[in-house]
Parts: C-alpha cells; sequence; structure tokens
C-alpha cells in the first residue's frame, strides 16, 4: 500500500481513538442474522487477513513510539479474527490480556444514543420535539428551541464547558475532579449559542451531558441504571460498566494506560494514567468494556435487536449541514460516523480517546465486516492518528 492510500484512509476514518508477541486465533464465525429477507451479495465477501492484522499489532510494548498493547476483534459473515499484543503493565512486562477491560471513551455516546432512540421508539421522546420543553429551566431563553434530534447529530449550536485545561498536565492535576452534569451545562450555555440550531454541525460532549440528564428524566432513574437494563443485562454484556463519578478505577482485569511525557534533556517518560476520574465524560465518554462485550453490542446494533429500524435510520443518516470547524459536510450521525474508505467502502462507526486507550467500534451496514479495537495509545488525545490503530483499521478492511 502507497503512501497516498495511506493517507487517504487516514484522512478518511480516523475511526476517534501501544513488548509482547501477537497472539491470534482465526475461525469461522457463524452469521449474523440477516438485515432482510433479500439476498444481496455482501460488501465484504473475504476472510479477515490475519497476515496484515498480525503485522499491524507486531511488537508493541513500553518502547514502541505510539503504543504499549492492543486487542483486536474482526468478526462479520466471512470469517473472524481475534489477536492482541504488547504488555498489561509496563513494569512488570506481563503480557497483554486480550479479555482485558478499558476505557472506551466516547463509543460511550453510541449507547447514549441507542437508548434515546429506544424512548423515542417509545413515544416517551419525540425526536423533533425542543429539550427545553423536556427540561424547563435548563437553557436559557437566549437559545432558539433545540430538537433532540439536534443534540443527537450535534447540530445543537451549544458550546463546551470550560475544562482545566488544554495540555496534559492541566488534566492530570485535575483527573480526580468531580464535575457535576448540571454544572457543567450551566457553565456551558452560560457563553450563549455558538450558531442557531441544525444549521452546522460541531462534535461536542455536552450535547450527550444533556442527552444523558433528559434519560434520567424521561425514565425517572438514573443514567446508569437505564443503560444497564436497556442494554448491558439484555445483551449480557457482563463486563461492560459506567464506573460513575466516585469510581477512578477500571474493575476487573485491565490492561493499564500510559501517557508518553517528553523530556527536557530527551527521550520520554510513561507516566500511569489508568486511575482517572470521568465524571466530567459521564454520558458522553464513561463507558469501561472489553472488545467481546463491544462486537456483540456492534452486531446486535447493526442489526436492529437494540435500536427499532425505524428509529436506527438516524445512525445511519449525516445532516445536510457543514462541520463548524472544516467546512467540510458534516459526517456525523446520532452517535456514530460514516466513514468512506477510498476503494469506496462504506463504514459506520465511533472512535473514543482516553488517556491510555484509543478504542473504536464499527463495521458495514450489511455485517459482511465488523472490528472493534482498543489501543493503549502514548498519545491518546493526540491530533493524528494513532499509528497501530489506523493499521488495524487498514487490514480490518482490506479485501
Amino acid at each position: 500500500m502507497n503512501a497516498r492510500t495511506r493517507t487517504l484512509i487516514a484522512a478518511a476514518l480516523v475511526l476517534g481513538i501501544a513488548s509482547g508477541p501477537a497472539v491470534a486465533h482465526a475461525a469461522p464465525a457463524p452469521a449474523p442474522a440477516p438485515l432482510s429477507s433479500a439476498r444481496v451479495a455482501p460488501v465484504i465477501s473475504t476472510p479477515p487477513d490475519a497476515a496484515a492484522l498480525e503485522k499491524a499489532i507486531a511488537g508493541l510494548g513500553p518502547e514502541h513510539r505510539d503504543a504499549t498493547a492492543a486487542l483486536v476483534r474482526v468478526g462479520g459473515r466471512s470469517g473472524e479474527w481475534h489477536g492482541s499484543s504488547g504488555v498489561a503493565d509496563v513494569r512488570t512486562g506481563r503480557e497483554a490480556l486480550e479479555q482485558g477491560r478499558f476505557r472506551a471513551g466516547s463509543v460511550t455516546k453510541t449507547f447514549t444514543s441507542a437508548v434515546v432512540l429506544q424512548l423515542a421508539a417509545e413515544g416517551a421522546v419525540e425526536l423533533d420535539r425542543p429539550v427545553q420543553e423536556y427540561l424547563p429551566g435548563l437553557l436559557p431563553t437566549t437559545f432558539k428551541p433545540i430538537s433532540v434530534r439536534q443534540l443527537l447529530n450535534y447540530t445543537s449550536g451549544i458550546q463546551p464547558a470550560d475544562s482545566p485545561g488544554d495540555s496534559f498536565s492541566e488534566a492530570y492535576a485535575h483527573r480526580f475532579d468531580v464535575d457535576d452534569p448540571h454544572a457543567l451545562i450551566a457553565n456551558a450555555v452560560a457563553k450563549g449559542p455558538e450558531f442557531d440550531p441544525g444549521t452546522k454541525q460541531h462534535y461536542l460532549n455536552i450535547d450527550y451531558t444533556i442527552l444523558g440528564v433528559l434519560i434520567e428524566k424521561v425514565t425517572g432513574t438514573s443514567y446508569e441504571k437505564a443503560l444497564t437494563t436497556r442494554i448491558f443485562k439484555p445483551l449480557g454484556l457482563r463486563h461492560t460498566s459506567l464506573p460513575g463519578p466516585a469510581r477512578t478505577r477500571i474493575p476487573g482485569p485491565h490492561n493499564r494506560g500510559y501517557q508518553a511525557v517528553p523530556q527536557a534533556g530527551g527521550g520520554r517518560t510513561l507516566v500511569d494514567v489508568t486511575e482517572w476520574g470521568s465524571s466530567r465524560e459521564w454520558a458522553a465518554g464513561d463507558l469501561i468494556s472489553t472488545t467481546a462485550d463491544l462486537e456483540r453490542f456492534t452486531t446486535a446494533l447493526f442489526a436492529g435487536r437494540i435500536v427499532p429500524k425505524a428509529q436506527l435510520e438516524e445512525m445511519f443518516t449525516v445532516p445536510a449541514v457543514a462541520d463548524v470547524t472544516t467546512g467540510a459536510p458534516a459526517e456525523l450521525t446520532a452517535g456514530m460516523k460514516k466513514f468512506v474508505l477510498p476503494d469506496g467502502t462504506v463504514a459506520w462507526g465511533k472512535t473514543g480517546g482516553r488517556y491510555g486507550y484509543n478504542t473504536a467500534i464499527g463495521g458495514t451496514r450489511d455485517l459482511s465486516r465488523t472490528l472493534v479495537y482498543s489501543v493503549n495509545s502514548t498519545d491518546a488525545k493526540g491530533q493524528d492518528m494513532n499509528k497501530v490503530a489506523l493499521n488495524i483499521v487498514m487490514a480490518a478492511f482490506a479485501r
């Protein structure tokens, strides 16, 4: 694959997201439930390229530039591949745990969106109804009506809440702070709207913080309990959880996360960032899971077993507006994103980045190919896509 193709894939995907041997397991996969009764040729009919996937995650560990570990699951109608590489802990050099739990970051938004769309299917929420009617007093009168749909697809025009700072050192110093979602919303809306609702798209956490509050208001229970009863338990996601504001550790077996910090005299130090509060992210990024659980969720979601198909279309519908930052056509949907690969393959999914962890879920809509990965990136909040993650995506969707 030449450099131009590699660059195009990176630009098209950024699927949102590093010493031990690679461990892989290849086996035929059972076909997922068909999306319709018609016989349609799969988008990707070839088996996963095991050699390319093994190469993509080979050689990870404390000396690797980009990642200390990686966990990958590729699935679909033509076969599956599971693999892991790297170390669980740079101090001991223990081999990475393929079933280890990790922080999934903004993949949480897909779960939040799914619950809101379930509520829409039940008639408890109307997507075109202003959120001000569900949550009176939450937004000042300076805001025009903002629909639930506009929160879901990031076209609300609400500005972000203030953060402790933009640098890693500032974030690290405040990693155990506990933030109340209502306080974050109040801080954000005090700035006034960034643009009129529905006219542009701006990817921000604040929209999903409001949706978390909406879920609690409509269901009469906590956000955490709503997701547990509506998604985690029905799907048997036994290793998926929302830690809540007080818990800073990852429950159960996990691979530790690290951030590479440059040193004044050259070189770098790996700072352990495994323990970190997530109250600020909450309904936008609080999820902890495993690759197996996320694969099960992705397959069930795309097959229409979580959100009824009429409402599921919201997750595959990109609003006809421009991105506020780049001016390019919008790519984000209700909880997911559209990715067009250079060969024309269309994939849908969501990425997440928390310090120490880059995660992605996704696949082709017909479920001929799915991908879930967790990469223990040493710069998970960097501007560029992690190179290990990019290599995984290229290998997973090769045909």
